[in-house]
């Protein structure tokens, strides 16, 4: 939603946990599983089991409950003997499940954060409720409908502030400059949780359009968006796949679909338990001859990885960027009883070109294998080429045709990111001037960043002016991001950011080099089409 590299410092893990949890995801289903183990093993094991509770239950120093011992301990830890995604879900992460995957929700629709044992918000939605009530970034969160936040953790908050469509919640909340706290009543409604950002012009027939995960209106929301600034004038796409964590795989066949030729495979999986499935382009590009750079970094997973990876093999787009996660895994997910569901790895994907998708995990911790520790090393055995004989690896996720080397952010950035100290400030220094005099063009002064530096300061953060100087650049940018989440929306904020991204500019670049490997591939297809002469 907002710039990359300001996300990562915040959201990074949180994107890691979403693909163990959320990418690749094929059900509901309610198929039965065979036993592993002989009858009597698994009678023996579950007396063990149960004697063991018992004893939690009687002689632990502290009440015990079904909840943390069984839902929180028992099921996940045998769940993590297996592999890094298999998953269980206790009845809320079960419901936000289907939230994500559905792409809706009733509330008042807000990006909100902890800080300092109260829940901040980060930015209201576009037209929103919490937007047309008059909710601020920046805002803390004190009431809601007369529970005190104090202490509650920020998802405990969002449950408050959701609620039936129609429904009315009061929130409270405390404002930099104004003395008593403001008391908004504010009519909940249906919140839309778009899947695909709004696609822009970078330039005029340089379309971008940005997909953050796959849920059920992923290929509808990407068809409004070509319908919306008509398909016919798009002369290059930048594809922007980056800390996608995946989702409905459906979904990404689906994306994939609109890209490539009719008939051409996106993906295989098999397991097991279950026998081979290939998913081919049923409807294919339609005539769209346009080239297209596919941006991707560590965080792109599962399901961004499948359109990726089918897009490179069949050399319809240059991938750019960092190489994938390595989420290849095919995720069931079994419904279970009392709003719980089980998420159970039961197959693995293939490319196109059959290169496997997984990273290992099998000689590494599942620590190191969330936070990629030893990655980006493909499985030289897996070998495989693309459509015109490129060679490519499996194993390691999806690499990417040309890599983009993305900066570091150092210790002050993250110092004033996990802070909050640019939302913070913005809240403070419009508590003091005046609001309608930023426009669209609007960049900090000299004035505004010693406002910004001197602000920084009070909130104890630790910097030497070199280290101030040094990252001047990007303070300023952060600076007018903030500014623009404040004083117009976040939509609008990521389309500045995006426009000034420095990978996107040189994604740009590459166009010429999808166009080549395009030309490539029709001329390769018209060859292998062309009937053979007599002998």
């Amino acid at each position: 939603m907002v710039a990359r590299r300001w996300r990562s410092f915040v959201f990074a893990p949180a994107i890691v946990i979403a693909c163990s949890l959320a990418g690749g995801l094929v059900g509901p289903n309610l198929t039965g599983v065979s036993a592993a183990g002989s009858e009597d093993d698994i009678k023996a094991s579950m007396k063990t089991f149960s004697k063991v509770y018992d004893l939690l239950e009687t002689s632990f120093a502290e009440k015990v409950t079904a909840d943390k011992a069984i839902y929180k301990g028992a099921i996940p830890g045998m769940l993590r003997t297996l592999d890094p995604h298999s998953s269980f879900f206790d009845p809320r992460d079960f419901q936000l499940l289907r939230e994500d995957q559905k792409g809706h929700y009733y509330g008042v629709g807000m990006m909100v954060a902890p800080q300092k044992n109260r829940t901040v918000v980060i930015a209201p939605f576009p037209d929103s409720p919490a937007s047309k009530a008059g909710i601020r970034p920046g805002d803390v969160i004190l009431f809601v409908n007369d529970k005190s936040t104090e202490n509650l953790r920020t998802d405990e908050v969002a449950d408050l502030l959701k609620g039936p469509k129609g429904t009315q919640v009061q929130v409270q909340v405390s404002r930099e400059g104004v003395k008593e706290p403001l008391t908004f009543n504010i009519t909940r409604g249906e919140i839309e949780r778009k899947s695909v950002q709004d696609a822009f012009w970078l330039k005029p027939g340089i379309l971008y359009l940005d997909i953050e995960h796959f849920n059920e209106n992923t290929s509808r929301e990407v068809e409004e968006n070509f319908k919306r600034v008509g398909e016919a004038n798009v002369k290059g796409l930048i594809l922007d796949l980056r800390d996608n964590p995946g989702g409905l795989l459906n979904e990404g066949v689906a994306v994939a679909d609109r890209f490539l030729q009719k008939g051409q495979v996106i993906v295989s999986h098999r397991g097991r338990a279950s026998a081979e499935k290939r998913y081919t382009a049923r409807h294919g590009r339609t005539g769209a001859e346009y080239p297209i750079v596919v941006l991707v970094n560590q965080y792109s997973a599962s399901a961004s990885e499948i359109v990726s990876g089918a897009l490179q093999d069949h050399d319809r787009a240059w991938v750019f960027g960092q190489t994938t996660f390595g989420k290849g895994l095919v995720q069931t997910v079994y419904p279970l009883s009392e709003n719980t569901g089980l998420a159970l790895t039961t197959a693995k994907y293939y490319t196109p070109s059959e290169r496997l998708i997984q990273r290992d995990y099998q000689n590494t911790s599942f620590f190191d294998y969330y936070y990629r520790k030893g990655t980006g090393n493909n499985n030289k055995q897996d070998v495989k080429s693309t459509d015109s004989g490129r060679t490519v690896y499996g194993g390691g996720g999806i690499t990417p045709d040309e890599t983009f080397e993305i900066p570091k952010g150092n210790k002050l950035q993250a110092l004033f990111v996990r802070n909050y100290v640019f939302l913070n400030f913005t809240a403070n220094y419009f508590s003091t001037h005046d609001r309608k005099l930023i426009t669209k063009d609007w960049a900090p002064s000299d004035a505004v960043v010693q406002d910004f530096r001197q602000f920084a300061l009070k909130q104890n953060i630790p910097f030497t002016e070199a280290e101030f100087n040094e990252n001047l650049d990007w303070i300023k940018q952060q600076i007018r991001r903030e500014v623009f989440i404040n004083i117009f929306n976040i939509e609008d904020s990521r389309r500045m950011n995006i426009s000034t991204d420095p990978m996107v500019l040189k994604a740009m670049d590459s166009l010429p080099k999808a166009k080549a490997l395009l030309e490539t591939a029709k001329k390769m297809i018209v060859q292998r089409t062309a009937p053979r002469r007599g002998q």
